[in-house]
């Protein structure tokens, strides 16, 4: 079994044990770190718990690059959340298109519903489509909640550290152990830095990492490598393309475009499933 280490010394206390001085050792490096290599990400800069909303839930597996030019361009045309909420679903899906993951807009746009109407609930995950990552980090960047916000990066960075896998509520006690007081946003945020850029699911930048010292995976030689993708289908051939093609038809006016029948079937009835298209019997865009 590997050894679990805490902090940059590499002490080695029970993994359920309270936050301890070498946590607060990782955490400081972590944030040093982050102070001079954290790219400007637009988002970086607000604490508009809205425009929060709307870079969290582009960034679902979607990467920071290509979500900038579409976070600019939503909030220019939907500034706050009542003028999103007042705004028709075609409209909505016309300023998403091209992001991919659709449903994501009638998400964002059912969550911008709630709130014009009723506030920002003190529980986030109360709003369609925001689990307790984007619940966390939204509550951290926006009105400083002292919570962990563990995402991808963040589970990755910290099961490397350690070199032990968790469940997702051991690894939620685990990441509030390592959180600084009063730090949370800049700590999420580092998190999601690191693991981006530097402790990478492939080639990960181990020699450029600021707690490498105290990283079981760095000190037994680093991660494994990720098996590669053999005979992977093309995001053409997949229905998720074709998805994409009709409701991008039909947000231009256009007639879908050649699928095969059974193949076409499938993407409308995913469409449909999923709200982005009514059937009467041709498919168009909800209202």
């Amino acid at each position: 079994m590997a050894v679990l280490n805490t902090g940059i010394e590499g002490v080695t206390p029970n993994p359920t044990a309270t936050p301890t001085q070498p946590q607060l050792t990782f955490s400081a490096h972590l944030l040093a770190w982050y102070e001079t290599h954290r790219r400007p990400l637009p988002w970086r800069t607000t604490r508009d718990p809205y425009a929060l909303l709307v870079s969290e839930i582009m960034l679902q597996q979607t990467q920071a690059a290509r979500v900038i030019p579409y976070y600019e361009r939503f909030l220019a045309r939907f500034p706050d959340a009542g003028t999103l909420a007042s705004a028709p679903t075609r409209d909505v899906l016309e300023a998403w298109s091209g992001l991919g993951y659709n449903r994501r807009a009638l998400q964002l746009h059912a969550a911008a519903r709630v709130v014009a109407a009723s506030g920002w609930p003190d529980d986030l995950t109360e709003l369609p489509g925001v689990g307790p990552y984007t619940a966390a980090a939204v509550g951290s960047f926006a009105w400083d909640r002292q919570q962990a916000a563990v995402d991808t990066n963040a589970r990755r960075v910290i099961e490397r550290f350690d070199g032990v896998s968790r469940t997702p509520a051991a690894l939620a006690r685990r990441a509030a152990a390592l959180l600084p007081a009063d730090r949370a946003a800049d700590f999420n945020q580092a998190m999601m830095e690191l693991g981006a850029t530097v402790c990478r699911p492939r080639a990960p930048r181990c020699g450029e990492c600021p707690v490498r010292a105290g990283c079981a995976t760095h000190a037994a030689g680093g991660p494994a490598p990720l098996p590669r993708r053999r005979g992977a289908e093309r995001f053409e051939d997949s229905d998720r393309w074709a998805r994409g093609r009709i409701l991008a038809a039909l947000l231009a006016g256009e007639a879908p475009p050649a699928i095969d029948g059974e193949r076409r079937e499938r993407a409308l009835a995913g469409l449909e499933r999923d709200g982005l298209i009514v059937r009467d019997p041709e498919p168009r865009l909800p209202t």
